[in-house]
């Protein structure tokens, strides 16, 4: 099967120029060692209450990042509109986190749409069937790549009993991200979204080349207050267990100089790469 991936480490990849095909003799990710730079690894959400203020940040970060993150929030708000900025703004690519959770039918319709954006990942929730996933797969036709959310970095073990969960899975929160990312491989999906606690698993059972996004990144520095992830490390750790692509927004966005925390952060994940 043959991937089109648009990212932010490449002018050719990210017009989409170059596929990536399994029947070549490199993989997805030694490609991807070599071309990225150290802010390639860093998606930045653009979790903000305004269109203002999301390209503000597009203008300040856009040779900071790797990516910006447009999830539901901003795209109810602004829909193509703050993907067509970005896209025009600069290097950093596109990651649409919509989270899809619905009937196979519709997923795959709404992934279809999102395959003309440009972008190079969207993601869809594991937590239905597998059918959905290949649905989402389907309607993506290689043009985006397809990441299956696994268990948000938000939830606690204490969450997983009371959704009803047997004690397998709520004392061992990996067994559910392990069963939810199978599912995700089985279905074709790209790779998946979970913790840096994970990520060695992940590339251990599945492969190198199976994208792990990881959000949950708390440098050692921040002490920017509140924070509602629970399963979090820090980009250092996430990296040297694997990780693909680092979500960091709240360390970022509240520092005095967000271009300087950005960089602060990029720096800290060369000295492990």
């Amino acid at each position: 099967m043959i991937f089109e991936f648009v990212s932010n480490f490449d002018h050719f990849i990210r017009s989409g120029d170059i596929r990536i095909s399994s029947e070549h003799d490199f993989s997805f990710r030694q490609i991807n060692q070599i071309m990225k730079q150290p802010k390639d690894y860093i998606i930045f959400p653009l979790d903000v209450p305004s269109v203002k203020k999301a390209k503000q940040y597009v203008e300040m970060l856009s040779e900071s990042v790797g990516m910006f993150k447009v999830g539901l929030e901003l795209y109810i708000r602004s829909g193509p509109e703050i993907i067509d900025f970005i896209k025009s703004s600069g290097s950093a690519g596109l990651f649409l986190d919509l989270k899809l959770h619905d009937i196979p039918a519709t997923v795959e319709r709404a992934m279809e749409s999102i395959a003309d954006l440009g972008v190079a990942f969207a993601t869809v929730h594991c937590g239905e069937t597998k059918r959905m996933l290949e649905a989402a797969v389907k309607g993506s036709k290689g043009r985006v790549g397809v990441l299956g959310v696994t268990v948000l970095t938000s939830v606690m073990k204490e969450d997983i009993h009371a959704a009803g969960f047997t004690q397998e899975f709520s004392s061992d929160m990996s067994r559910i991200v392990a069963k939810r990312a199978a599912m995700a491989k089985e279905a074709g999906c790209t790779g998946i979204v979970c913790s840096g606690l994970e990520v060695k698993m992940i590339k251990e059972s599945f492969g190198q080349d199976f994208i792990a996004v990881t959000p949950g990144i708390r440098p050692d520095w921040d002490n920017v207050g509140k924070n509602d992830q629970q399963r979090v490390t820090t980009p250092a750790q996430a990296i040297e267990n694997g990780s693909d692509y680092l979500v960091i927004g709240r360390p970022i966005r509240d520092a005095k100089d967000p271009k300087a925390a950005a960089d602060l952060i990029a720096d800290e994940i060369a000295a492990v790469l």
